[in-house]
């Protein structure tokens, strides 16, 4: 069974309609025994990080993800979450990923202006890891977001936008991408896969 968490963020029925394509059904829900039984989880996250975690905390289910053994992927924002700290109102997250998320400058060094957020196709290099078996380096891959995790010793893939950053994360069972794969195409698609492969 594969469990995708619900909590205050969109995007659920692009990720639904993505498992579906490869003709998996997902349960939408955010019973901690759900989560626990379920071979995957799926954090994903279009939203806000500070009212999020707020969200999560009042539940429990920081709790409940911070514990989860089985594979768990984390999209956007729920990577974002994954980290231990982001700008986007001063937030602490679950600090699964020993990262800070930093907001894009919208200056780069040669003082051309940078649009925020980062939206659109975008190459992915450096990758390591499962989640990007048959993937080949400079595949494309589609970003909508105003943050980004800082790259480090546990990044899978990297991306440039004015500066490097995580495309990707990934410690033991958590996995993390900044990109959206279910809007990805077959890269994205690929990546779903070799998930639920895991």
């Amino acid at each position: 069974m594969v469990a995708i968490i619900k909590y205050n963020a969109g995007n659920i029925q692009s990720v639904l309609f993505a498992l579906q394509r490869l003709g998996v059904e997902a349960t939408w829900t955010d019973d901690p025994n759900v989560l626990q039984r379920a071979d995957k989880v799926i954090f994903p996250g279009v939203g806000e990080a500070s009212s999020a975690m707020r969200y999560l905390r009042e539940r429990g289910l920081d709790q409940v993800i911070i514990g989860l053994k089985q594979p768990v992927l984390g999209i956007c924002l729920g990577l974002q979450l994954f980290c231990k700290h982001s700008e986007e109102n001063d937030t602490t997250c679950l600090g699964i990923f020993d990262a800070n998320v930093r907001k894009f400058s919208t200056k780069i060094m040669d003082h051309t202006a940078l649009k925020v957020p980062h939206m659109g196709w975008n190459t992915l290099h450096d990758l390591k890891g499962p989640l990007f078996e048959a993937v080949q380096p400079a595949d494309y891959a589609y970003f909508v977001h105003s943050f980004y995790a800082e790259a480090h010793l546990h990044t899978a893939a990297t991306a440039i936008y004015g500066t490097p950053f995580s495309a990707a994360l990934q410690h033991k069972n958590f996995y993390g991408v900044q990109f959206h794969p279910e809007k990805s195409g077959m890269t994205g698609q690929k990546i779903i896969r070799n998930f639920l492969n895991l």
